[in-house]
């Protein structure tokens, strides 16, 4: 029996502050030229910096693409590793956008949990993509910053009942090449689908008995 063809949506940033060039979005253009497994329909877009697009967009690509996974791309000044975020935050949204402006509740979701992890154990994918001795350190986080990455990142995961994911990206060239990071999220995404599609085969099962 063929598998069916699934679809999966890879969103980086565009620019904003001192990213001219948001790494993110190179690193899921790199990805796009390189692919995902046979079975896969790969979709990107860039997100811009904007609080209200991001409430917007989520929920349109969503219903658009019913995708089996979204994963979420987004760069950390901070970062010197390629992180993956366990979970969203729904509280604390402060900074202001590239439109200068801010959520006046400063959450996302009005009344939501205050915290959402993904459905997929990211320290599962940190153990795979790392024993796959790629030039490249993955890390775990559970704090992906109150900006426009965790924000984006809490609205897919309400949005899609935790089927998200959300990769933090080091600048280009600190330390990491766009090719480099286009590996890393391919190898990262494709163990995503993995862990996923396992955990779904279980659950299946306990339903059948």
């Amino acid at each position: 029996m063929e598998k069916p063809r699934r679809a999966v949506v890879v969103t980086g940033f565009g620019p904003f502050g001192e990213h001219a060039v948001n790494a993110s979005w190179i690193a899921v253009q790199e990805l796009e030229k390189l692919g995902l497994r046979d079975d896969v329909d790969l979709h990107v877009y860039e997100i811009p910096v904007e609080y209200q697009t991001v409430q917007r967009l989520i929920p349109a690509l969503w219903k658009k693409h019913s995708p089996q996974l979204v994963v979420h791309v987004g760069v950390s000044g901070m970062a010197t590793t390629v992180t993956l975020e366990k979970c969203g935050h729904n509280v604390g949204y402060k900074g202001l956008d590239n439109c200068r402006f801010c959520p006046g509740s400063q959450c996302c979701v009005e009344g939501g949990p205050e915290c959402i992890d993904s459905v997929i154990d990211m320290d599962t994918v940190c153990k795979r993509v790392s024993a796959l001795e790629l030039d490249v350190t993955v890390t775990i986080s559970k704090d992906a910053g109150r900006y426009l990455c965790d924000f984006t990142y809490y609205t897919s995961l309400y949005q899609s009942r935790g089927r998200s994911a959300f990769v933090h990206v080091p600048p280009l060239g600190k330390p990491y090449t766009a090719e480099q990071l286009g590996r890393a999220l391919q190898a990262i995404i494709e163990e995503m689908l993995d862990v996923l599609e396992h955990s779904e085969e279980k659950i299946n099962c306990q339903h059948e008995h």
